[in-house]
């Protein structure tokens, strides 16, 4: 049996130290693949085969790039092949248990003077672990791997496969390494019960007309594009120009898609997610959310009274850059703009450039995507596996109302959509308004207690794994 600690007494000083020791690799994803430092990426190889010797000893790996890919064999698997390579399995069907997520790379650091110790020097007090990937997501992949090395420690082993999928260009989109990965997956045949990868949290203070810590394991994401807006014009000297010039038309088509956005809409995720937290929601808010049916509209437009919850409720629109002209009294040739769109199920990339298109108005503004885009995920759902997380969750931190949602952003679970019954994106560590701005922000770091949580968390579950899969 599986020996749990309390993780209200947060880890001691040498698991600290580990994940220290892997905040200090400075793993930065570059959009150019050219200009990121794959030497950190060798460190932090090397420091996870030497921390963790039972993970590299007893499971199967192997590496995409700097992804590392783990099956740990069940003990039901009987065509495993035992050959020492995930590759081995190739063309048998697996039906596993879990294909858990994280990813080791980092965002940069644009402010580092601002920063109480600086950001990859993985510094350790009595109450904190600091340092950039602190929580997204290194924290993730040391907590599994803690986990999974307690159990072989004791000798446990899931009665059904488990892989571990650690990816290295997660913040760069994960084409070089979840794609990949999850390539693999599919040439092995494998449909895991549970995906399981970074997204939601416990929130305090967050949710409005809530008083208890809310869990939200999210089920899917949102999808993701951007897209130029530019206009040529032939230029010339100030003191004569047009009626419009290039700078003028693009200021217009900009400020018309920020005054139209995407409509309202409650999709069935949100609504569920209201529905679960009606019942601690004090009033007038749990009447409103009992008449949902015919509320629906109120609820939304509520929802959308907050940046945090407007997301929820539709398709968001931020212009995020713009450049044009060379001086200041000479008339620009050239002028664009570029505008993110985090897309709601239900609407599409090819959604979004039509609604562009239709709210600019001008044939002299070219509307293109721009970059890499990514679907939502299509008709997301709590799956069965989602109450096994929140029962986790509440044995972790007692007391908390657990909810459904939609993670805002991307992350790499949408590659591996297709390959689980139930997807989860969660992560039982319990944050303030204030914690949440410091992932990718200033000062970002986890305190002791929430890294026992996160190996707790692993643990129980791997537990579960081995009894009940």
């Amino acid at each position: 049996m599986t020996r749990i600690a309390p993780a209200s007494t947060g880890v001691d000083d040498a698991t600290a130290e580990r994940l220290a020791a892997a905040l200090r690799c400075a793993t930065i994803s570059r959009e150019d693949p050219a200009e990121t430092n794959l030497a950190e990426f060798d460190r932090l190889a090397a420091h996870l085969e030497q921390a963790f010797p039972l993970v590299h000893r007893h499971l199967e790996w192997e590496t995409f790039g700097h992804s590392r890919l783990y099956r740990w064999n069940g003990t039901a698997a009987e065509h495993d092949t035992g050959s020492g390579t995930v590759a081995a399995a190739a063309g048998a069907r697996t039906s596993a248990a879990a294909i858990l997520l994280a990813h080791m790379d980092v965002v940069p650091v644009d402010d580092e003077k601002g920063w109480t110790h600086p950001p990859f020097a993985g510094a350790v007090d009595g109450d904190f672990i600091w340092g950039r990937g602190a929580i997204d997501d290194k924290s993730r992949v040391l907590a599994i791997l803690e986990a999974v090395e307690s159990a072989l420690a004791e000798g446990v082993r899931p009665q059904r496969t488990i892989y571990l999928a650690f990816g290295h260009d997660e913040e760069v989109f994960g084409e070089a390494g979840a794609t990949r990965m999850a390539g693999r997956l599919r040439e092995l045949g494998v449909r895991a019960d549970l995906l399981l990868d970074e997204g939601g949290v416990i929130t305090t203070r967050v949710a409005d007309g809530v008083d208890r810590p809310v869990a939200t394991i999210m089920v899917g994401e949102k999808g993701f594009a951007t897209v130029r807006l530019s206009v040529v014009d032939v230029g010339g000297h100030s003191s004569m120009p047009g009626r419009q010039t290039a700078v003028g038309r693009l200021a217009r088509a900009v400020a018309r898609v920020q005054d139209h956005p995407f409509p309202l809409r409650l999709t069935p995720v949100t609504l569920e997610m209201v529905t679960r937290l009606r019942e601690v929601m004090s009033e007038p808010r749990r009447t409103l959310l009992g008449w949902t049916g015919v509320a629906g509209p109120a609820i939304a437009r509520i929802l959308a009274l907050r940046p945090q919850t407007e997301a929820l409720v539709r398709t968001t629109t931020a212009p995020t850059m713009i450049h044009g002209g060379v001086k200041p009294n000479v008339l620009p040739q050239r002028a664009e703009a570029f505008v993110n769109f985090r897309i709601l199920p239900g609407d599409s990339v090819a959604d979004v450039l039509r609604h562009t298109r239709k709210v600019v108005r001008d044939k002299k503004v070219v509307v293109e995507l721009a970059g890499a885009t990514s679907e939502p995920t299509p008709d997301p759902a709590a799956g069965p596996e989602v109450e096994l997380v929140a029962e986790l969750a509440r044995e972790v931190v007692p007391g908390i109302v657990v909810t459904v949602g939609i993670v805002p952003g991307a992350t790499d679970s949408r590659h591996y959509d297709d390959l689980a019954v139930t997807r989860c994106n969660f992560a039982p560590i319990v944050l303030t308004g204030q914690d949440l701005e410091r992932i990718h922000g200033t000062d970002e770091r986890i305190s002791r207690v929430n890294y026992a949580r996160l190996i707790t968390f692993n643990k129980l579950l791997i537990a579960r794994l081995a009894r009940f899969a």
